[in-house]
């Protein structure tokens, strides 16, 4: 099984290396082709994901609604997840989606980095249905609103009815459905534990009432209630078409938002660091990188070879995964990354400590290298293990910014340790590896 190690690590390494720069295979691809007159695939071009600081992209600020909201709170926070999910659903990484609070006022402010079509982000969030139920009110109350919109006043307010509490933030999915007696489209809505028992309690007390179901503000939907509904599942009727339904349906599980917000500025952000500073940022890693493999190169020659090729091993790793699972990378993010390297090197320094320890109790250099392992484990193990640990704790306790460098600091140390006491490792035992 280990004999298959070293041949698994080299193509990995390739399939990698492609990965990253495809150019050093669709370069002579191209030239194959125009020669020939060939027809031959390239290799997929997928570029980094850059933030907002390096890409640029837009800034959009709305002012959020918290009238009649109970629990302030959980509606920001919800209407923050809700919005990272529904920009992620349009093929946006890594929106830097914040809630800023002065006293009752609340601001949602959004930062998408890449896109600089302001039209398109406000589609993006504009697109998300406020889904809200609506009950009819008293009579005497109806009167009394439009007597007030006669004089001016309470111009907002709806004089046929009332908000009940039930709106998007207890939905938990929507569908496309058909009326069985009709066969009509309709969008079926299922809502959560809470939501279930809330809507339970509207049909209960509206039965023989119209609850109104409202999208954006507009009642699409204007329902008699024939009996308490329970099992937390709904159904909006209207005037839809297959294709309008679906739609509806999707925009919903995109995530409807539990709060109205209004757009109130827009901006396209440049890059803030810019071109410039992130081509300063790739030169000044790769001079860093330079200068460790020199110094390996001459503190510990022959050791220092392989010190090298598994530093390089790491580095084309961790930026195939960084691609593969799509990171967006920001000046802070690098700077993990950089870090990383760091700790990469002090792992391939202890390890050839020991084995220099180890040679001079004249030992066979196959056991002097096995041993330098082993003996160099547990210090690499606990270093690492407590730099990973508060990666963790950043990652899930502070904002984006500080997130990234967390993020590509911790894959960077699970990576140096598999490249110093497995690649490494495999390439200086040769054929003796883990035997």
């Amino acid at each position: 099984m280990n004999r298959y190690l070293k041949p698994t690590l080299i193509i990995l390494f390739i399939f990698s290396l492609i990965f990253v720069a495809p150019v050093l295979v669709n370069f002579p691809l191209k030239k194959i082709n125009d020669f020939f007159h060939l027809n031959l695939p390239y290799f997929p071009d997928k570029e980094f994901s850059l933030g907002l600081d390096l890409a640029g992209g837009t800034l959009l600020r709305y002012k959020v609604d918290l009238s009649n909201i109970e629990d302030k709170d959980a509606a920001l926070a919800a209407l923050r997840n809700v919005i990272e999910r529904r920009v992620n659903f349009f093929g946006v990484k890594e929106p830097k989606v914040y809630i800023a609070k002065n006293q009752d006022q609340a601001r949602l402010i959004v930062e998408i980095a890449g896109i600089k079509d302001i039209k398109k982000a406000i589609e993006m969030i504009g697109k998300t249905p406020f889904l809200e139920f609506k009950e009819e009110r008293p009579e005497s109350e109806t009167k009394e609103i439009l007597e007030d919109q006669k004089k001016n006043k309470r111009l907002n307010e709806d004089p046929y009815f009332k908000s009940t509490g039930l709106d998007g933030r207890y939905l938990k999915k929507s569908w496309l459905d058909f009326d069985s007696t009709t066969g009509e489209p309709i969008v079926s809505l299922k809502f959560n534990k809470e939501g279930a028992k809330l809507f339970e309690k509207i049909t209960e007390r509206n039965v023989g009432k119209k609850v109104a179901i409202y999208l954006d503000n507009s009642p699409i939907s204007i329902p008699v209630v024939r009996e308490k509904i329970s099992g937390g599942e709904a159904q909006i009727t209207g005037d839809f078409s297959q294709k309008e339904a679906k739609e509806l349906a999707e925009r919903l599980n995109a995530g409807a938002l539990p709060v109205k917000i209004n757009l109130i500025s827009q901006q396209t952000v440049e890059a803030t660091l810019g071109k410039e500073s992130l081509k300063e940022g790739i030169i000044a890693g790769a001079l860093g990188f330079l200068l460790i493999m020199i110094f390996l190169l001459i503190c510990y020659k022959k050791l220092g070879i392989y010190g090298v090729l598994s530093l390089i091993f790491y580095l084309v790793y961790l930026l195939g995964l960084f691609k593969l699972v799509n990171i967006t990378l920001t000046l802070s993010g690098i700077a993990g990354f950089v870090l990383s390297i760091g700790m990469a090197i002090d792992a391939n320094i202890l390890i050839f400590e020991r084995i220099k320890e180890e040679k001079k109790l004249d030992l066979p250099e196959t056991t002097a290298i096995k041993n330098g392992f082993d003996r160099a484990w547990s210090s690499i193990r606990d270093a690492n293990l407590t730099t990973l640990f508060v990666c963790i704790i950043l990652f899930h306790l502070t904002e984006s910014l500080t997130k990234g460098f967390a993020l590509t600091l911790g894959l960077g140390i699970l990576m140096s340790v598999f490249s110093a006491m497995v690649v490494m490792k495999v390439f200086l035992l040769k054929k003796y590896a883990f035997h």
